[in-house]
């Protein structure tokens, strides 16, 4: 684990960042208190997107584009 306080974060800031993305802890204090803790942002589900890759699992309704009853007084 790396502790270290705000302004030598300010300093070390990239060395910081790429510390907490190779998976070590890295926590910044202020007067040896710590404070937060970096740590890099996860793709919640582990895997890329792809473009297509709900095809077949989403429809609309026949009706969906038709205009609603109520407003025709809008119009």
């Amino acid at each position: 684990m790396t502790q270290v306080n705000i302004a030598e974060a300010k300093v070390r800031f990239s060395e910081l960042v790429r510390k907490a993305l190779a998976g070590e802890e890295v926590v910044v204090a202020k007067d040896n208190r710590p404070l937060l803790r970096l740590v890099p942002v996860a793709n919640r589900t582990g895997k890329s997107r792809r473009p297509g890759s709900a095809k077949g699992q989403v429809w609309m309704a026949a009706d969906f584009a038709t205009p609603l009853g109520d407003f025709s007084d809008y119009r």
